[in-house]
């Protein structure tokens, strides 16, 4: 199994920088670039819910579930 995340289809989406989005969000880069790249291991549901908010989206807009035997 796998989970994506298209963190950074949604801030193209919304023409938003990753700068941007962690001043809104109040997470370093860092850690919003380990998130947007998949290599996070967990993320927290009120970070899911801050980068909601901001980005104006569902959690599943970001996170995606994909069964890697299909």
């Amino acid at each position: 199994m796998a989970i994506i995340v298209n963190l950074d289809v949604m801030m193209a989406k919304r023409k938003m920088s990753l700068n941007e989005l962690s001043e809104k969000v109040g997470l370093t880069l860092a850690n919003l670039s380990i998130l947007k790249t998949g290599k996070a291991k967990a993320v927290r549901f009120s970070t899911l819910d801050a980068i909601c908010k901001a980005l104006d989206c569902q959690p599943a807009d970001i996170l995606e579930y994909r069964d890697e035997e299909a």
